[in-house]
């Protein structure tokens, strides 16, 4: 699949490019599959950890900063009453499966390492893509966590910046169950903060005073399962949290380009034995 030029145009223009139908019904069905079989066989003693981008920093324990080559669950915040104990059953309280899938499970493999993505890359100028982090996101029904307006740029940084996010709807998402919503044109926009980690430390940095956009300076992003966004990663973006009957199941790959310089802060280090490919 090769970009056309007004496709090109609109990429650098907004920062972000739709494609309604990019994955097949067959496709959607053997990814979520997968993850419910991952999810059933996830034992919750092994780890309470939650994920949250509102105060990951201070949430982030081993289990998520050694996640990197790994294939681990992470809870919804509301996942837990006042006594620690579930209050849904244990497949409606994941947020999320990180963060290696795509090269440690064939089922994940499979779907990330499409060759047409590897052509839109490059088509974007990210000639050496290199697959760093992998995600399935739930986006529970009733408990399903808000994501706050953020910039993938801070957690995966490179010089120069260079990430690129590829996120798979794999059910309705609309404004009634938490659909993204993003700025066009916001990659233009400073960087803001930075998710390091120092001395064995997870912080969020802050770097930038530019404030944030609101639901008024963006779009709603609601797509049928089978699309693909594909967003720099200098782009806000942000999702509400999910009140609905109704799950938000969604998939995403986050690319930086192996010619840039990986920063040794960012959170997602890979040993020498597990190198970051390409698609």
């Amino acid at each position: 699949m090769v970009l056309t030029a007004a496709q090109q145009r609109e990429f650098r223009e907004n920062g972000f490019l739709l494609f309604p139908e990019f994955k097949s019904p067959a496709q959607v069905t053997a990814l979520r599959a997968r993850a419910g079989q991952i999810v059933e066989a996830f034992d919750p003693s092994e780890s309470i950890s939650i994920f949250s981008t509102e105060n990951q920093a201070q949430k982030s324990d081993d289990y998520f900063l050694g996640s990197g080559d790994k294939l681990r669950c992470f809870f919804e915040e509301g996942a837990f009453d006042e006594r620690g104990d579930l209050r849904v059953p244990k497949e409606l309280s994941i947020n999320k499966i990180g963060h290696a899938m795509h090269d440690l499970d064939p089922v994940f493999n499979e779907f990330s390492r499409d060759p047409r993505l590897a052509q839109i890359a490059a088509d974007i100028g990210l000639d050496d893509p290199l697959l760093y982090q992998s995600m399935y996101i739930f986006k529970q029904p009733s408990i399903g966590g808000e994501v706050h307006w953020h910039q993938d740029a801070a957690f995966f940084h490179t010089e120069p910046l260079s990430v690129t996010a590829f996120w798979f709807a794999l059910e309705d998402a609309d404004r009634s169950n938490g659909c993204l919503w993003v700025q066009p044109g916001g990659h233009r926009t400073p960087l803001r903060e930075r998710f390091v980690v120092r001395d064995g430390r997870a912080q969020m940095e802050a770097i930038d005073a530019t404030p944030w956009p609101t639901v008024n300076d963006a779009v709603p992003v609601e797509v049928r399962p089978g699309a693909m966004l594909m967003f720099d990663g200098m782009l806000p973006h942000y999702s509400a949290p999910n009140r609905s009957s109704k799950s938000r199941h969604a998939y995403t790959l986050h690319a930086v380009d192996g010619r840039a310089t990986y920063s040794p802060l960012n959170w997602l280090q890979r040993p020498a034995d597990f190198p970051a490919r390409g698609f």
